[in-house]
């Protein structure tokens, strides 16, 4: 005999289809992130992966090449090919590291990112009207979710990468 009422059932139920309509939406988010990216790489004559790398950089720089490749899961020859159309292109630098003269760091230039700010603008006025509809309480419910949402994604990725 099952010691679950018939609205714990209902419950488990709804919780499940919201759960579902979570995943599905944060599926349906990353494919129109990708294509917005996808939009802007393309206004900026760049690759995806060499915007995607620029995007990592600029968030997580300076970083070594070798990080950049471990975060990225592309071989470093591969990561030296993006490196070096993003230093022509203007959009990086490579420098020697000082705490070790012998590695290098490649740091993002702030040259260019009001190209960068004019292409997601259209999405950053969307953000901001849609913030603006919630309480600074649920906006701290939603950025914990996000965070650990992106934090649980890069362990996955992680551990493909490992395989």
């Amino acid at each position: 005999m099952s010691s679950v009422s018939p609205s714990g059932t209902d419950g488990s139920r709804q919780r499940r289809r919201l759960t579902t309509g979570i995943k599905d939406s944060l599926r349906e988010l990353g494919i129109q992130l990708s294509l917005l990216n996808h939009q802007v790489s393309a206004h900026l004559e760049l690759r995806d992966v060499d915007f995607d790398c620029l995007d990592l950089i600029n968030r997580h720089g300076p970083l070594s090449p070798t990080a950049l490749a471990r975060r990225t899961g592309l071989h470093a020859a591969t990561m030296t090919g993006i490196l070096d159309r993003l230093e022509r292109g203007g959009w990086v630098t490579r420098e020697r590291d000082p705490a070790d003269r012998r590695a290098v760091r490649v740091r993002a230039l702030r040259d260019r990112n009001a190209e960068l700010i004019r292409l997601y603008a259209g999405m950053n006025g969307s953000m901001d009207e849609i913030c603006a509809g919630y309480t600074p309480e649920q906006l701290e419910l939603l950025a914990d979710f996000l965070r650990r949402t992106a934090e649980a994604g890069q362990a996955a990725a992680d551990e493909l990468a490992a395989d």
